[in-house]
């Protein structure tokens, strides 16, 4: 019966249209994990935002993907080692246009805030399990519902901190693959990897050289599976076709326009 439950479930899968998820927003339209592009991502009709967030030096999580703020402020501060009001003092859009400038480093709970009734937030942490507290009571000062948050990241401690702290949510660990021909790390070692943390599926990067039997491993495994960052319809298509249970894009309106075409 159990196997018969993981085929169907598997099956379901690939067979499931996948959810548009924002990557840092609509960033190919607004600047990157700032509030214009989660907002705009979902006039744009995404199903998902998707940001990346640190700790401050005093305990509060920003919304910002590097490590430092140089690229998307013009002024190099370590994020980690900052107070938020240190980073708030940053301009972060005027590097993208000149019309969004005046915008700044989101906190967590500003972005958690532009979730609407139904909407899926993809949490990325950056930083080490430290940051799981701390966004365990982020999460429960949010108006989310358990259903509307998804954990993800490269470090799979953090993903087995945040399933045994709060296992309601769901957790995905990121992975991309090297240059060396098979493909590594393997279908069979991500699923012996997601079962020793116990994630709920594996994200990866769109790969080219992932095929169908990749995918089918890791949902007969009882796992979902989920890809970024794709902008170009025929790969949008292709990861669908292999089952992809969501995908991740700079641009939602077009992608969205393109499968239903």
């Amino acid at each position: 019966m159990k196997a018969f439950i993981c085929y169907f479930a598997s099956a379901l899968q690939l067979m499931a249209t996948p959810l548009i998820v924002a990557h840092r927003g609509a960033s190919h339209d607004a600047p990157e994990n700032t509030l214009p592009a989660f907002e705009l991502a979902w006039k744009q009709g995404a199903d998902a935002i998707e940001g990346d967030f640190h700790l401050t030096a005093d305990g509060k999580i920003v919304c910002i993907h590097d490590y430092d703020t140089a690229r998307t402020t013009g002024t190099k501060k370590i994020v980690k080692d900052s107070t938020y009001e240190d980073l708030t003092a940053l301009e972060a859009g005027s590097w993208f246009a000149e019309k969004w400038k005046g915008t700044h480093i989101p906190l967590f709970s500003e972005v958690a805030a532009t979730v609407p009734v139904g909407g899926k937030f993809y949490v990325e942490l950056k930083c080490g399990p430290e940051i799981v507290p701390v966004l365990i009571r982020e999460l429960a000062q949010s108006t989310l519902t358990d259903e509307q948050v998804v954990i993800i990241a490269f470090d799979p401690k953090v993903i087995q901190t945040v399933k045994k702290e709060v296992p309601q949510y769901k957790a995905y660990w990121l992975s991309s693959f090297d240059k060396s021909s098979p493909l590594k790390p393997s279908a069979d070692a991500v699923i012996k990897t997601l079962r020793s943390i116990g994630a709920d599926g594996f994200s990866s990067k769109a790969d080219p050289r992932l095929n169908q039997a990749f995918i089918q491993a890791i949902a007969d495994a009882g796992f979902e599976y989920h890809c970024w960052t794709i902008d170009r319809p025929e790969e949008a298509d292709r990861f669908e076709k292999l089952g992809a249970a969501s995908i991740t894009t700079n641009r939602p309106e077009f992608i969205r326009e393109r499968l239903t075409q």
